[in-house]
């Protein structure tokens, strides 16, 4: 991390050195929300229901272009914490997933 976590009201802020900034929102295994921004680009990982065509329903991806794509790093029902690493460890390698998304 380049800084200490901040604690939001019901967000943690996290800010890696690479200047990619995060908003983790967990309110249980199943429901989460974990957004970033580097640069211009915002990007974001959620549980909400909505998007039953993807592969990984409910988990998806909003990536960079504005496309929701299957969730490539996530798994519902998994610790937060399991979770939080997996999205940590890909953002520090790159912060626009590409090596992580199949691309059409």
């Amino acid at each position: 991390m380049a800084e200490p976590a901040e604690l939001c009201r019901d967000a943690l802020l996290v800010r890696l050195h690479n200047d990619v900034a995060i908003e983790l929102r967990i309110a249980s295994a199943e429901e989460y929300a974990i957004a970033w921004r580097w640069g211009e680009a915002e990007l974001r990982i959620d549980t909400a229901p909505l998007h039953r065509q993807l592969a990984t329903f409910p988990n998806h991806l909003h990536d960079g272009e504005g496309q929701l794509r299957p969730d490539p790093l996530t798994r519902p029902g998994s610790d937060p914490w399991d979770n939080v690493r997996a999205v940590i460890a890909a953002l520090l390698e790159d912060p626009l997933l590409g090596t992580h998304i199949g691309r059409d």
